[in-house]
């Protein structure tokens, strides 16, 4: 208990600064044409207007929607199943391909049942409705239509089967993520019930929390965006920035694994025995598909085809780099060599930081978040770690969590224009207007702990709860033989 004390004060002290609301707004007025009655003969009444026609999706951006989500696909299975694979023990490489795949799964299976629905409906502030259950609604057998979904721009709209597969594939790489915290030492059946169970309770109210409004075109006037934001997630009404998940993902499944970390112990022979990763050709192959992935999952979080998309694009292009060349030079000087793990981690840590900014920061503000982020996801990974003592196995906090908080942060820093930032939209003016750095950051950290806070107090129930019920951890002969063979009966090498 004193570790997690101890670890709250630490994450608390990291989002201690200050910044000013982000609100966006929604509704919409009705006008009525008035007849005119002439003495002698009653005047025809003037036509009403027509109405506007119902905008229809643009097919480029229906394609790079798509293409995106296709994206995000590959950076769950294979990258980030073989990044963590060669990380571990060649006893547990088949292990871990086994949990991302079956995660992926099931969460995507969930996120269609409920999960959608919970995330991106109308409920209160904290949870959506059942409105799309199933994903009802969505088509009209009887027409072919598929319902239209909001962009960040009026009059512009995608397929709204394309915004739920996009993010579909989100809320399964997150729950994947969790993993690596806990490898080598976790039931499979303990693995999949906490999945669920973490997902139902702590992304899709997180995921809500953050990215759920009421779209560009409900936002007519004052009163209409008044209305609007009383219906959008508590931390998007905040004025919360997180462009593709700096909060949503990282942070939320950063603090989970960690918990996670703390309640199963520590590997069997951690501190004691040898535990290097078994293949870091794997893990290299597995950062480089993390990498071009992310391209879809940062510039596909604009939804369209457009400037700002090219805007995330540039940025994760450049972070990450600025971060690999940092990390690794960090590495050099402490460690006195550059390793290719270096390189692979600095890549993640840089692709970490810069995802609640990418759309939001100039390239300035890229570059310095990436550059930050390679030393300071290094100090994660060592320094820190130390420090907390838990057997986080893959760095899942160390990268992850540090990573995401700063990228989070610096958002705010970085979003105001006299540091090249892009500034947030006034919906009812039609307006781009400027934030203010000191509040912005204040909003930006109340985020942070927001998620920290839910995020690891339902991980922790969650962990109970299947240690209850399933036990969450392998017998210790089983660990020693490892999980390819105990939990799945195969082998990831024959020889």
């Amino acid at each position: 208990m004193k570790k997690f004390i101890a670890l709250f004060a630490l994450l608390a002290m990291l989002c201690g600064l200050t910044g000013t609301a982000f609100a966006e707004e929604a509704a919409s007025a009705a006008t009525a044409a008035t007849a005119t009655a002439a003495v002698a003969a009653p005047a025809a009444a003037p036509a009403a207007p027509e109405a506007a026609p119902a905008p229809v999706p643009n097919k480029g951006d229906t394609a790079w929607m798509l293409t995106a989500t296709l994206l995000v696909i590959m950076m769950s299975i294979p990258g980030l199943a073989l990044f963590y694979g060669g990380l571990v023990r060649s006893k547990n490489m088949l292990s871990m391909l086994m949990q991302v795949f079956s995660i992926f799964a099931l969460i995507t299976v969930l996120w269609a049942i409920y999960g959608y629905s919970i995330a991106f409906t109308q409920g209160n502030a904290f949870f959506g409705g059942f409105d799309r259950l199933f994903l009802k609604g969505i088509f009209d057998p009887v027409t072919g239509a598929v319902a239209n979904g909001a962009t960040f721009s009026k009059g512009v709209v995608i397929p709204e089967f394309a915004f739920v597969a996009f993010q579909a594939t989100f809320a399964a790489i997150t729950v994947a993520l969790v993993v690596g915290a806990f490898a080598e030492r976790m039931k499979f059946s303990a693995v999949l019930l906490f999945s669920a169970l973490w997902f139902t309770f702590a992304y899709l109210p997180i995921a809500h929390m953050v990215w759920f409004w009421a779209g560009p075109d409900a936002y007519t006037d004052q009163a209409a965006a008044d209305a609007a934001n009383a219906t959008a997630g508590w931390l998007f009404q905040k004025g919360a920035l997180d462009f593709a998940g700096g909060t949503v993902v990282h942070i939320n499944a950063a603090i989970a694994g960690l918990v996670g970390a703390f309640l199963i112990g520590k590997r069997v022979g951690y501190g004691r025995e040898p535990m290097a990763p078994h293949n870091l050709v794997m893990t290299m192959i597995g950062a480089s598909l993390l990498w071009v992935g992310w391209f879809g999952f940062n510039a596909g979080s604009a939804l369209e085809a457009g400037g700002t998309a090219t805007l995330a694009f540039a940025n994760t292009l450049i972070a990450t780099a600025a971060a690999v060349l940092t990390w690794l030079a960090a590495e050099w000087m402490l460690k006195g060599k550059p390793s290719l793990l270096g390189a692979a981690s600095g890549a993640v840590a840089g692709l970490v930081a810069i995802t609640p900014a990418c759309g939001w920061v100039g390239i300035g503000g890229g570059l310095v978040i990436g550059a930050l982020a390679g030393v300071v996801c290094f100090w994660g990974v060592t320094g820190l770690k130390k420090l907390l003592g838990a057997d986080d196995a893959l760095d899942v906090f160390g990268i992850h969590g540090i990573g995401g908080i700063l990228g989070a942060l610096l958002t705010g820093v970085f979003n105001t224009w006299s540091l090249g930032g892009t500034g947030i939209v006034d919906y009812v003016n039609n307006t781009i207007v400027d934030t203010g750095i000191g509040s912005q950051v204040w909003i930006q950290a109340q985020a942070v702990l927001t998620t920290l806070i839910w995020s690891g107090v339902v991980a922790f129930v969650c962990y109970k709860i299947v240690d209850l019920t399933v036990g969450l951890r392998v017998a210790e002969e089983a660990e020693r033989e490892g999980l390819d063979t105990t939990s799945h009966g195969e082998k990831a090498y024959n020889f």
